[in-house]
């Protein structure tokens, strides 16, 4: 019987930190409590050190196959660990994209095999996330689809996302949308308004985003389809889905760590680290965000963890790809900036980032800490003054605005289903 013993840590029981220690016996929390030293035990010493569930995000891409130069699922997963994860879920945009149950199989195997967590895998919605033939839902479900999603391109044609909710509302899986009407794009790299303007650069409307969205509630209302909203980025999006809501329509929600804390008026130069698509949107937005995640609008915080090479960011917004990393700097940079001030409590932090994401995606790794539940764990120093360098971060993709941003949280450790894996 392999036994871990997690010892004088602050264990998060009752939506507050408790001391104590955690005893895991072959995967499952044995006991929580004080003194449960055993013979044969690997100890882990938490002091000073508060016992957390294990993060979960629902929104990440891990580039393999094809674009391994940029992610790998090791790397990936490894990145994820270290980041306080232990489940994760990958989007479908791979080379080749995993058109067929088949495939589909085939790369849930692979992240079986060469992830240190729990990696689980997205279907796409129709073939090559392009055009419009969609793939096998009942097939993909069968595979092990944790979900579909086309994310990285909005799907243009209404009939063609109709058509899709359609059958996915038979499955029961949800269907995750990245909403952009590609024609009301223009080219834009940021966000179109005064900061656009002042650097000379293309901007994107956000009407792009909330157009589409609108379309896709009202289709979402009469398919009875699970919608959820990949990466809002606009306080108009924050109202529909509210309203939505409110209208009975089973709409969830994400937002990102960067739409979080960051806005266009922080983009001082053509700085690529800044590029991102849905772009940063304003203060008014950023702000709309946080009030949809505080009134429930707004179910969870997902990262669109996206990795690039050094190469493909370039060196402007006009030659670099899209998208930032960010499931190692995401619990560390909210906790920071969010729970330390007192804007939001930790409870409501690991609710958008750990057990809302278990419950609405029904997660089959649960993080919640209790006898006789699986270890899932993420071990915090949560009173250290640092900064995030690009040395520590574990992933391939060293593309983010963080690098030298103040945090007060440091990761120790990560358990996932009861091993200690970073």
């Amino acid at each position: 019987m392999t036994k871990l013993l997690v010892k004088n840590g602050q264990v998060y029981q009752d939506q507050q930190l408790v001391p104590g220690d955690v005893l895991i016996k072959d995967g499952k929390i044995a006991a929580i409590g004080e003194n449960l030293d055993q013979p044969d035990q690997m100890v882990v010493d938490a002091t000073g050190k508060a016992i957390l569930p294990g993060l979960v995000d629902v929104h990440v891409h891990f580039r393999d196959p094809g674009q391994t130069a940029k992610e790998t699922v090791a790397t990936g997963s490894a990145s994820a660990a270290h980041g306080g994860y232990t489940t994760v879920c990958a989007m479908p945009n791979v080379t080749p994209v995993p058109n067929t149950p088949e495939q589909l199989s085939q790369m849930i195997a692979k992240n079986q095999q060469q992830a240190q967590i729990k990696v689980l895998q997205y279907s796409p919605v129709t073939v090559d996330e392009r055009g419009d033939e969609l793939v096998d839902f009942a097939g993909m479900k069968a595979a092990g689809a944790i979900g579909f999603s086309n994310d990285g391109i909005g799907i243009q044609t209404a009939k063609t996302m109709y058509d899709a909710m359609v059958a996915i509302a038979q499955t029961g899986l949800p269907l995750a949308a990245h909403v952009e009407d590609h024609a009301l794009m223009n080219g834009g790299v940021m966000n179109a308004g005064q900061r656009a303007q002042e650097l000379h650069l293309p901007g994107a409307i956000s009407v792009a985003e909330t157009s589409q969205l609108a379309r896709d509630l009202e289709l979402a209302r009469v398919t009875g389809v699970h919608y959820h909203v990949c990466h809002v980025s606009t306080a108009r999006s924050v109202e529909l889905i509210r309203r939505a809501k409110a209208d009975g329509i089973h709409v969830t929600a994400e937002v990102s760590p960067h739409h979080l804390l960051l806005d266009d008026s922080m983009i001082q130069n053509d700085n690529p680290m800044f590029k991102m698509n849905p772009p940063l949107r304003t203060k008014a937005d950023r702000e709309a965000l946080l009030a949809g995640l505080l009134d429930g609008t707004i179910d969870m915080i997902a990262t669109d963890h996206a990795p690039h090479t050094v190469a493909d960011k370039g060196n402007s917004f006009k030659d670099s790809a899209f998208g930032i990393t960010g499931l190692e700097t995401a619990f560390p940079l909210l906790f920071t900036q969010l729970v330390e001030p007192g804007t939001v409590s930790l409870e409501q932090l690991l609710n958008w980032m750990s057990f809302n994401p278990v419950r609405i995606f029904s997660i089959p790794n649960p993080t919640d800490i209790k006898v006789g539940g699986t270890a899932n764990l993420s071990i915090w120093d949560l009173e250290v003054d640092r900064q995030i360098t690009e040395a520590e971060l574990q992933s391939k993709g060293k593309n983010t605005p963080f690098i030298g941003a103040p945090v007060v949280a440091e990761h120790f450790k990560t358990i996932c289903n009861g091993e200690l894996v970073d």
